[in-house]
């Protein structure tokens, strides 16, 4: 096996890419509110604000209402709106003491690419496993593959929101068994970065996520 190969094979970390065809605002916009971030991101049930830190940095409490039971955790996020080429960028921490969380603590990144197609929308996130031991055997077999599939339908429920005004609430899950609606597809997203040879996922995360890390 090659380095590069091998280096791929370890990368565990989460990689999802969409491009959305809309202004880079309206792109921030549905994706730094949290009342309409909760409404296309399924991760999420809510997100409430708590505090704002001196650099910026804003905590929350979050949920994830699974109908039997509601999973609440805090996380810490900091979107910079200043970079070469007009790049825009998010660093999120989270964690959850819910021992009924298939996700412990974890930290990602958001980046907001301009091209003349549109946004290239992309995020880059890890996380440990809950569940103890045998979370970790469901993390690498099952837990993990489901989670990117429920990004990736997040991110083309945000993609029809922004493109083309299809409020999520339509894209429902269930919603899209029926004929004739609009349905999102989590195949339209890239798994993999394009062209990124033996670079981690995690290597590529803004120098703010870092910052918040401290």
């Amino acid at each position: 096996m090659g380095e590069k190969a091998a280096a791929a094979r370890r990368d565990r970390a989460l990689y999802v890419e969409i491009l959305i065809d809309a202004p880079l605002d309206r792109v921030w916009e549905l994706t730094q509110t949290p009342q309409e971030h909760v409404r296309w991101d399924a991760r999420f049930t809510a997100i409430r604000p708590t505090r704002i830190r001196d650099d910026g940095a804003q905590e929350f409490v979050y949920e994830l209402d699974l109908g039997v039971h509601t999973i609440r955790g805090t996380g810490v996020s900091l979107g910079e709106r200043r970079s070469a080429g007009g790049e825009r960028t998010s660093a999120l921490l989270f964690d959850t003491s819910d021992r009924l969380s298939p996700l412990g603590k974890g930290r990602g990144y958001w980046r907001y690419v301009p091209t003349p197609d549109g946004v290239r929308f992309l995020t880059g996130y890890d996380y440990a496993p809950g569940w103890g031991p045998l979370g970790r055997v469901l993390d690498r077999w099952i837990t993990r593959r489901v989670v990117w599939w429920l990004t990736a339908w997040s991110f083309d429920r945000l993609r029809l929101w922004a493109e083309s005004g299809i409020e999520p609430e339509r894209t429902a899950w269930w919603r899209g068994l029926l004929p004739g609606r609009p349905r999102a597809r989590a195949r339209r997203c890239l798994s993999r970065p394009p062209q990124r040879g033996a670079r981690r996922i995690m290597e590529d995360a803004p120098a703010s996520l870092e910052r918040i890390d401290r």
